[in-house]
């Protein structure tokens, strides 16, 4: 009997803590902060030394596949005695500082949700620098996957509600209503929002699943495949004897990268587009997604044109929009 009661004791203990716990992550405020923010707290002499140099050839370096340079992110520094009240609630923050530990983790949830806080100790320069380099990687894909997600939440207050996507290719994606649907053939749509000086653009389409065989010719195959996409459906200004359509920076290769769409295995390429026959070019990402159930690659792209003007954040928007594809499940193959 007094065993009966005992266990009987510890489970309420242990649910009464689960609940304070629930509890105290509910009371959090939301989280601040623009897009590709980031707040790095740390003294003002270590910002101005080599640790700071660290930190900033980490998180301030150039992002990949854009026309001109751009920081992956946009670095505010402040040291510890003031991140307090208000600022904590920062969504993407960098805690660097000398200490009697030499750790480094991220952790979640400190005083905001959503919130990632990289934690990075040290028992002096050497160490913190260490511990600067060895995270770098692993921390810029939290904070990256942070911002999609809130970018993602902040679209479902107000969605595209065409159907094209799901009439043509059977998939859903999370896209902002400001978005229209301009263009629809057989294996293909396109959909665009105007921008101040330009605008945003998502197109989509299918290749056979035997598509890209040969690992030796890989970026050359995707050069080709959007090559030929873009002299089908994407034409530019009449250019008296030429045909003007896009096509990819023949200067230089894109980045490829393995990645993961919706559960499924895929390939991240990033690159600069260009017109074949007038001076017009901007940044383009394409995911290529292996979806083998359906005996398919589908291809995602965005790309963005505005001429003199920072894209960054455009093609921060237009990831967050693709990497939110899901694919629709029939009922007969469940």
């Amino acid at each position: 009997m007094k065993k009966r009661i005992l266990l009987c004791f510890m489970a309420i203990l242990g649910l009464s803590i689960a609940c304070k716990e629930e509890g105290k992550a509910d009371y959090l405020p939301e989280s601040v902060g623009a897009m590709n923010t980031l707040t790095v707290v740390i003294d003002n002499d270590l910002w101005k030394s080599s640790v700071g140099d660290a930190v900033r050839e980490n998180y301030t370096a150039a992002a990949q596949g854009l026309t001109w340079d751009e920081a992956l992110f946009s670095v505010t520094q402040i040291p510890q005695q003031i991140f307090s009240g208000a600022i904590r609630n920062t969504s993407s923050v960098l805690y660097v500082m000398e200490d009697t530990l030499n750790i480094a983790h991220m952790k979640s949830n400190m005083y905001a949700k959503p919130q990632k806080v990289g934690v990075i100790k040290g028992h002096n320069k050497e160490e913190l620098i260490e511990n600067i380099n060895k995270t770098a990687k692993e921390f810029i894909a939290d904070f990256k996957a942070l911002e999609i997600g809130k970018a993602q939440k902040r679209f479902e207050k107000s969605l595209n509600k065409e159907k094209a996507l799901e009439d043509k290719f059977d998939i859903s994606m999370k896209i902002p209503s400001i978005y229209r649907v301009g263009r629809e053939e057989d294996n293909f749509v396109w959909i665009d929002r105007q921008i101040q000086k330009g605008n945003m653009n998502i197109i989509a389409y299918t290749m056979p699943w035997d598509s890209f065989q040969n690992d030796s010719t890989f970026v050359q195959d995707i050069i080709q495949m959007r090559d030929s996409i873009g002299g089908l459906y994407i034409g530019g200004e009449d250019i008296p004897g030429k045909q003007n359509h896009m096509i990819t920076e023949k200067a230089f290769s894109p980045y490829v990268f393995p990645a993961e769409v919706s559960g499924k295995k895929a390939a991240e390429v990033r690159g600069i587009w260009e017109m074949s026959a007038y001076p017009m070019a901007g940044p383009f990402l394409t995911y290529i997604i292996n979806d083998k159930e359906n005996n398919r690659k589908l291809i995602v792209e965005g790309f963005v044109f505005a001429p003199a003007t920072k894209k960054r954040d455009y093609m921060f928007e237009l990831e967050a929009i693709m990497k939110s594809v899901r694919f629709n499940v029939n009922e007969e193959s469940k």
